[in-house]
C-alpha cells in the first residue's frame, strides 16, 4: 500500500547497491566475529556488538523497503532481496511480514494495527510486538542452527555476536520505529510522531525511521532518502 508519492522508478541502481551492501557487511562482519578471539575487557567487543546490532537493523529495514517496492524497480529482484534480508534476521519470513506491515500502514495506531498496543506501556507493547512477528518455526530454526554451529564455532561467539545483536536490534526497531513514533496523541492524519531534525542521530538510531511521519506520508521513499523528505525536498 504505497501512496501515489512513490519514487520506485528513481531508486535504481542505488537502492539495490545499498541493500546488498548492508547484507554483505552483515555476513562479512558475522563471519569475522564468530571466529574472533575477543576479550571481555576490550571496548572493541562492545563496539562490535553495537555494530552488528545496527547491521541487523539494516537487514530489517532493507526487507521493509522491499515491502514498499523501493529496493529496485525490478519486482522479482526487489522481493528476492527482501526475502533474503528478512531470512538472515533470525529466519523472519518476508511473506508473513508483508501483509502485517501493510496493515500497519492502513490502520495505524488503531485496534486493527498489528504493531500497536492500546496500553502504550513499553514492555506490554514490546511483548505484543514480538508475538506478532516471532513464530515457533523461527525459534526452532534458530535452535537447530545454534546447535549445529556450536559444533564448529565457539559458543560464546555465537551468543554474543549472532544472537544478542538480533535481540538488541528488535529493541532498537521497536523503540525508535514503533514506540516513540506512535506513542501518545498525534494530531496528524498518519497518527505518527517524528523526531527533531538531526540526520546523524536519525541514521544511527534507526536508519532515519525516527522521521516517522515522513515515512507514513511518503511510503514510496526509501530509507536513505527520508532525510530529504524531512528537509522538505523532493525525495
Amino acid at each position: 500500500m504505497d501512496s501515489s508519492r512513490s519514487h520506485t522508478a528513481t531508486v535504481d541502481p542505488k537502492g539495490l547497491l545499498i541493500g546488498w551492501t548492508i547484507i554483505i557487511l552483515w555476513v562479512s562482519s558475522l563471519l569475522f566475529l564468530l571466529k574472533w578471539d575477543f576479550s571481555w575487557t576490550s571496548p572493541l567487543t562492545y563496539l562490535a556488538i553495537l555494530i552488528q546490532m545496527h547491521l541487523y537493523t539494516g537487514l530489517f529495514i532493507t526487507a521493509h523497503d522491499a515491502m514498499h517496492g523501493v529496493v529496485t524497480s525490478h519486482k522479482k529482484l526487489n522481493h528476492i532481496t527482501g526475502w533474503i534480508a528478512a531470512l538472515l534476521f533470525s529466519y523472519n519470513f518476508y511473506w508473513k511480514l508483508f501483509p502485517k506491515h501493510h496493515e500497519h500502514h492502513r490502520y495505524v495506531a488503531t485496534a486493527q494495527d498489528p504493531d500497536y498496543h492500546a496500553s502504550e506501556r513499553f514492555f506490554p507493547w514490546y511483548l505484543s510486538f514480538i508475538r506478532q512477528y516471532v513464530t515457533i518455526w523461527q525459534i526452532l530454526l534458530m535452535a537447530i542452527s545454534f546447535n549445529l554451529l556450536k559444533l564448529f564455532l565457539p559458543t560464546e561467539n555465537l551468543i554474543i555476536f549472532w544472537m544478542l545483536p538480533a535481540i538488541l536490534s528488535t529493541l532498537q526497531l521497536f523503540y525508535f520505529g514503533t514506540y516513540l513514533p506512535h506513542k501518545g496523541e498525534s494530531d496528524n492524519k498518519h497518527h505518527s510522531n517524528s523526531q527533531g531534525k538531526n540526520h546523524l542521530w536519525a541514521f544511527l538510531s534507526c536508519y532515519f525511521f525516527g522521521y516517522h511521519f515522513e515515512h507514513h506520508d511518503s511510503p514510496g521513499t526509501p530509507w536513505w532518502r527520508l532525510w530529504r523528505v524531512k528537509e522538505g525536498q523532493t525525495a
